[in-house]
């Protein structure tokens, strides 16, 4: 056994262990804790050499096994079990020891406990993690927020044990307090989008166009080759690949329309509503979870409403189109994320560089992309750009795919295809690039009925008319 670890991991579950062993294999010996004995001894057994990984059950041996500065990360499911982990070390803890919340904490429980934790003289900080098992093994995007001087501690091993996108780790020093779950938050919550989107293309591939599968895997395939290529859109070809083990059907085939949700991306929402800044794509996203849960109901409902027979299309066309416009609502997502980021970064003083941020999303995460260098690009040119849709870098390729988005979304809406993703992507362009929106009619039924008074065009100050009944 070592005399003492360089790194802590409390949590084995397959996050845990994978990251604890990405750590080990980046030269750095790490010490892991879990209240379960079958998992301790997995990872014994999977590390191999117990000096440079070993784990346990108790917590005292499990502190004492590491270097000072203590550096312990948990990987335990947000909520309550992060605080009765904490409270379990703290007994053990010496002041100036470091623990990273590498869950999907939500970023005022972070905040809580950095400030709870700085009176006893302990380091706090949340560390977005994202990428997924594999990610956690071979190379995972961080997101760290909190102690600008902590982080200096632990900077070596994350940069060593982060994925790497063209030589440079995707990993970087956030902002303070929860910027990094914060940060984190907002990834989920475009991930969410994507994904929405995703599906809905493959929707209208298989219903309008009349895609086999094997068509949508070529289909998806060749996109990612191109400028939609993504994390995403890449294992979406894979997944049409897929044969079922217990069928002889194609796997995507048997598998039910009702999607979960672990509140990440609900949160991105709620939180964009406080903010006052639009998110209708990853709020339709949000919301697409929740009525595809409504299995029972839908069925019921789909034998009570007639719904048009899709009109023939030209599949190469159609494909072609169907490149665009989610190449379009890829951007749109984006662009709505950055400006959540761009806006929590002033109300939260998070300091966030949003060229920093897109440039960690590289490599390693689940929303990776070939989009976000040109998005990385977009904000090391300005980096107090308001908003995506604002940078000359992209204002030719929204209007080179925008006419697509239209008529998909037409072609949606006359034959019964739900393309809510898409149309709430084309909306807020919509909206967003009028100079002119009749919100002024708004504002006068405002007044009208509750006098709430208004602003004028051609002179400053509020205003209120009696309005003649």
């Amino acid at each position: 056994m070592a005399d003492t670890y360089d790194f802590g991991l409390v949590g084995l579950g397959v996050m845990g262990r994978n990251f604890i062993l990405n750590v080990a294999d980046n030269g750095f010996t790490a010490f892991g804790n879990d209240l379960d004995e079958e998992k301790v001894q997995a990872l014994i057994k999977e590390g191999g050499d117990p000096t440079k990984v070993n784990a346990t059950t108790d917590v005292k041996t499990f502190v004492q096994s590491l270097a000072t500065p203590r550096k312990i990360m948990l990987l335990v499911p947000a909520g309550k079990i992060v605080d009765s982990v904490i409270e379990g070390l703290l007994p053990h803890l010496d002041k100036g020891d470091i623990i990273i919340d590498g869950g999907n904490s939500f970023y005022t429980d972070t905040d809580r406990r950095e400030a709870y934790l700085k009176e006893k003289g302990i380091n706090f900080f949340g560390a977005g993690v994202s990428g997924g098992a594999e990610g956690a093994r071979k190379g995972p995007s961080i997101m760290p927020g909190g102690s600008k001087e902590a982080y200096q501690h632990v900077k070596p091993i994350f940069e060593a044990v982060s994925a790497k996108y063209k030589g440079e780790p995707c990993v970087a020093y956030l902002g303070p307090k929860s910027a990094g779950n914060y940060v984190k938050m907002v990834h989920n919550g475009i991930e969410y989008g994507l994904m929405q989107l995703t599906s809905e293309i493959y929707d209208l591939l298989k219903k309008a166009a009349g895609l086999t599968n094997e068509e949508l895997h070529k289909t998806y395939a060749k996109w990612n080759e191109g400028r939609l290529q993504s994390f995403l859109v890449e294992i979406t070809s894979e997944i049409f690949a897929q044969k079922d083990d217990l069928t002889d059907k194609d796997l995507v085939d048997m598998i039910l329309d009702k999607a979960k949700q672990k509140g990440t991306g609900k949160w991105t929402s709620q939180n964009a509503m406080d903010l006052g800044i639009p998110v209708p794509t990853i709020d339709i996203a949000v919301s697409m979870r929740e009525i595809s849960a409504l299995k029972a109901e839908r069925i019921k409902a789909d034998e009570l409403y007639d719904r048009p027979t899709p009109k023939a299309v030209d599949k190469n066309n159609f494909a072609i189109k169907a490149e665009q416009a989610l190449y379009f609502a890829f951007i749109i997502t984006y662009a709505q994320g950055m400006h959540q980021l761009a806006d929590a970064s002033k109300e939260y003083g998070y300091e966030l560089k949003l060229g920093e941020i897109a440039k960690i999303w590289r490599a390693g995460c689940i929303i990776r992309a070939a989009l976000l260098a040109d998005i990385t690009k977009a904000y090391q040119a300005d980096e107090n750009l308001q908003n995506l849709l604002l940078s000359p870098s992209f204002v030719e390729k929204v209007k080179n795919t925008v006419d697509a988005a239209r008529e998909l979304v037409s072609y949606g809406a006359e034959n019964g295809i739900p393309l809510p993703g898409l149309t709430n992507a084309l909306t807020y362009f919509d909206a967003y690039t009028s100079s002119r929106l009749p919100l002024n009619l708004i504002q006068a039924q405002r007044d009208y009925f509750g006098s709430h008074t208004y602003e004028r065009l051609d002179r400053e100050g509020i205003f209120h008319t009696e309005w003649e009944k």
